[in-house]
Parts: structure tokens; C-alpha cells; sequence
């Protein structure tokens, strides 16, 4: 009785984390689109620095303050060594997401964001050298075909915003492998990455907000009306976006792998369809088809490799074996390559 009360609790707390980081997700891309879109505030560098600033913030009242992480204590010389260097990375990364939303609909954005399992493969195999069975490079097939088929019925296609999703999949791709090797003794949870790299973040990005952006935003701020409701609107998103990490590190904490990766693919579909409902933006059928090979090829490839890793040892898996030193490194957890 009591083994099957604990089960029942433990179903509900993962649908409950799975829930509130949709909620979260969807919540941030939809305000950031609206922000771009219909408060004509189209400044993606400015944005995500204020994303970076409420960030930055917000970990350290959870960490320092609320006291509820333990801060993970880093060298200093570490900080600019490994820190900084994984910060720029990170900043590129999210800048590139919202300039993509800044140019294209939020279902061919996440489309395109379901590119990035490739990418890292592919950056994997071409930069490390690493070995991978063919049941992952087959599992791809449906993701590539999938985005090429999303690309080509694309009815507000935008070369722009397609490169910004693309690179952003690089970016991405980039972060998850370096992480490992730059963070290597780190056991980094998502707050406490934020905590770190969101400040690295504010200081790469401002200077350029401010060059790039900041004659438009005070043009914007003499010709558009109501201001005050904006800015809460454009705050608000960068408190969601803290909240976010914030969900991040309670769904990895009440959910396992294969139901991580499920539940991330359904959160595509679900952001692709509240997108649509609010703002409307035509879908060509073959492009909705486009989406569907591409989230059941995500779906796919991350089961692939869960029975890989789950193979006993001595059974050749993915990545093999490492055949020198630069191969002892793996891939950081896959888990956190949603933060905003």
C-alpha cells in the first residue's frame, strides 16, 4: 500500500515539474515573440541582455540570499579560464535564438532547434574524433529530412532568421561539448550556471546592445505608446527566463532521461501550437508534416541512445571505447541545453 502511495507521488511530481517547465518554456518563447512582433520592440541583443541582468539576479538571491543551492565554489582563475569562455559561448547561443524570433515564427524556430542532436554529432565525429554506431547516424535521418522538408514549404521563410536558428544549433552544439572539457571538476546544476555565466554574459553583451541598438530603443521609447505596460511585459520576460533555469533544475531532478527527451519533443509541439493559436502565422501542411518527422526523429535519436548507454560493459556502444586522451572526455548531460 504504502510502495504504491510513494509511486502515485512520484508519477504526480514528474508530471508536475514536466507541467510547470512547459509552462515556463512556452511562456518565455511566446513573450519573447510578442515583444519583437506586436510591442514592435525589435531589439534581440537588448532583450537578452535584459534576460542576462534578471538572470544574474536571480540566481543570486536563490544562491545567497534564499540559500536554496549551495553555491559551488569556483577559482578565481578558473572563472576567466573556463567560465568565460563557456559565457561567451552561452551569450552567442541565446542571442541567436531570440534574433531567429526576431525574424521567423516560433514553430519553424523550434523546428530548426531540433537540428541540433545533428550538429552535435556531426561536430563530435568532424572536431573529437569520436567514434558513433550507426543506429545513431541512422536515427538523424528523420531529424535532417524532416528540417529540410519544414525549410522548403516554409511560407514565412526569412534567410536571416533561418541562419540565426541554424548557428544557434552550432552554438548550442558547441556549448554541450566544451562544457565538459572547460568544466571538467564542476558539477554544474542550471542555477548554478546562471549564477556564473549570466554576469560573463551581461558584460560581453552590452557594450554591443548599446552600439548596435541603442539609438533604436530610444527612438522607440519617443514613439511608442504605452511604455510603462512594454517594459513590465519586457521584465517580465526576463524574470520568466530566470524561473525557467529555476524549472530546469526541478524537472531533471523529478523525471529520468527517456522521459526528459519525450517530454522535451511534446514541448515543441505544444510551443508550435499555442504559437499558432496566438499569432496566427499561416502552416502549410506539408511544413506541419516537416515538424512531426522531425520531433518523432528527436524522439528516435534520444532513445537510440539511451539503449546504447544502456548496453552492459564490453558491448561496443557510442561513443566507443576512447582511443586516446581527448576521447576520455564526454559530452556534458544533454539536459541542460534548455536554458534562456
Amino acid at each position: 500500500m504504502e510502495d504504491g502511495v510513494l509511486f502515485q507521488w512520484s508519477v504526480f511530481r514528474s508530471l508536475l515539474a514536466i507541467v510547470q517547465w512547459w509552462a515556463f518554456n512556452v511562456t518565455v518563447i511566446i513573450m519573447n515573440k510578442w515583444i519583437f512582433q506586436k510591442l514592435d520592440f525589435k531589439f534581440p541583443l537588448t532583450v537578452s541582455c535584459i534576460h542576462f541582468i534578471c538572470s544574474a539576479i536571480g540566481a543570486y538571491l536563490v544562491i545567497k540570499v534564499l540559500k536554496l543551492k549551495p553555491l559551488i565554489v569556483v577559482d578565481p582563475e578558473d572563472r576567466w579560464r573556463r567560465i568565460f569562455p563557456m559565457s561567451f559561448v552561452f551569450c552567442v547561443n541565446i542571442v541567436l535564438g531570440n534574433v531567429s524570433l526576431r525574424y521567423i515564427p516560433v514553430s519553424f524556430m523550434q523546428t530548426i532547434k531540433s537540428f541540433t542532436p545533428a550538429t552535435t554529432v556531426v561536430l563530435q565525429w568532424l572536431v573529437w574524433r569520436k567514434y558513433f554506431d550507426w543506429r545513431i547516424w541512422a536515427s538523424l535521418i528523420p531529424i535532417v529530412g524532416g528540417i529540410l522538408l519544414t525549410s522548403v514549404t516554409e511560407l514565412s521563410f526569412n534567410m536571416m532568421g533561418f541562419c540565426a536558428a541554424l548557428f544557434g544549433c552550432l552554438a548550442t552544439s558547441t556549448k554541450t561539448i566544451l562544457a565538459e572539457s572547460l568544466l571538467h571538476g564542476y558539477k554544474f546544476d542550471s542555477i548554478n550556471t546562471v549564477y556564473y555565466m549570466a554576469p560573463f554574459a551581461t558584460m560581453i553583451l552590452a557594450v554591443p546592445a548599446m552600439l548596435l541598438e541603442g539609438p533604436g530603443v530610444l527612438l522607440w521609447f519617443q514613439t511608442h505608446t504605452s511604455i510603462v505596460s512594454s517594459l513590465i511585459i519586457i521584465f517580465s520576460s526576463g524574470v520568466l527566463a530566470f524561473c525557467l533555469n529555476f524549472s530546469i533544475f526541478y524537472v531533471i531532478h523529478s523525471t529520468t532521461a527517456v522521459t526528459f527527451n519525450v517530454a522535451g519533443n511534446l514541448k515543441v509541439a505544444v510551443a508550435v501550437m499555442v504559437s499558432w493559436l496566438i499569432f496566427r502565422n499561416p502552416i502549410a501542411a506539408m511544413n506541419a508534416v516537416g515538424c512531426a518527422i522531425t520531433l518523432l526523429g528527436c524522439t528516435f535519436y534520444g532513445y537510440v541512445r539511451h539503449m546504447l548507454s544502456q548496453q552492459p560493459p564490453g558491448t561496443p556502444r557510442t561513443p566507443r571505447t576512447p582511443r586516446n586522451r581527448m576521447e576520455l572526455l564526454p559530452l556534458v548531460n544533454d539536459k541542460l541545453d534548455d536554458k534562456v
